[in-house]
């Protein structure tokens, strides 16, 4: 960046850049170094966005918690303490703007009624098969911008690309004239969402991109609609005291105990 920013490639005012705050860094006196430490690495003076990765904490450290002793309660780390300390990350002009990633909306509410500087954004897990659309429809009347990643699916080791391979998906993108990929992404951005493919691929790095003019009609956005299972794909698991592992899906839907 500092090269390309060097020979007027591009601004700095022209790109949007988001960093993570992650699990081991939730402690309110970690969480201004680690910003600077992303920042260092970046060659950067600000972020436009920061977001708290996710809703849990770990001994500083710990990048990845493997047993229940590498994470801390949220009784040790309330959430309402980390996000203290991200409201003033925005104060010391360190960051432009602050939200969350994976946080459930009961999580989010939560955080918002008694903040100060409200989350502005959230990221979770968004394709046809896990829409999530009463969340989204709270964020849309409380000002939080969405960003749906894995917007085409995942397909993990021993799964096929359930979401790129669906049937309907195949049929209607060979209606439309457009990839699979194009049609999925053209349904998140036409249902209001910011969405973050990831490839290092030129070829398809092109044709995400051509996803974003593309206008769906309503037929083609409620049969999308219609495939609504509620089916998380990323998978992980997640140690809290209590003994774990627990899903990522239990955390998600709050079924670990206050302590966990």
């Amino acid at each position: 960046m500092r090269q390309a920013f060097a020979d007027g490639l591009v601004q700095r005012e022209q790109l949007w850049i988001t960093g993570k705050l992650w699990n081991d860094c939730h402690e309110p006196h970690e969480v201004r170094p680690a910003l600077e430490r992303t920042l260092a690495d970046l060659g950067l003076e600000q972020l436009d966005l920061y977001l708290i990765h996710w809703p849990l904490a770990q001994r500083r450290g710990v990048a990845m918690a493997s047993s229940p002793e590498q994470q801390l309660s949220l009784e040790q780390v309330p959430l309402a303490a980390t996000w203290a300390a991200m409201e003033a990350l925005v104060d010391q002009g360190l960051t432009r703007h602050i939200g969350v990633s994976n946080f459930s909306g009961a999580k989010l509410k939560a955080l918002s009624a008694g903040a100060r500087i409200r989350p502005e954004a959230l990221q979770i897990e968004r394709h046809p098969l896990l829409q999530q659309n009463d969340l989204i429809a709270w964020c849309r009347e409380n000002g939080v911008v969405v960003t749906g990643y894995g917007p085409l699916g995942s397909s993990g080791a021993n799964r096929p690309p359930l979401v790129l391979q669906h049937p309907q998906v195949l049929a209607l993108a060979a209606q439309r004239g457009l990839t699979p990929a194009q049609l999925l992404l053209a349904w998140g951005i036409n249902g209001g969402t910011a969405v973050i493919p990831k490839s290092l691929q030129p070829a398809r790095l092109a044709e995400n991109l051509a996803a974003a003019g593309e206008m769906l009609d309503g037929e083609l956005m409620a049969r999308l609609t219609a495939l609504d299972e509620g089916r998380r794909l990323i998978e992980g698991r997640v140690w809290c005291l209590e003994g774990g592992p627990y899903t990522l899906e239990s955390l998600w839907n709050g079924e670990l105990v206050p302590g966990g």
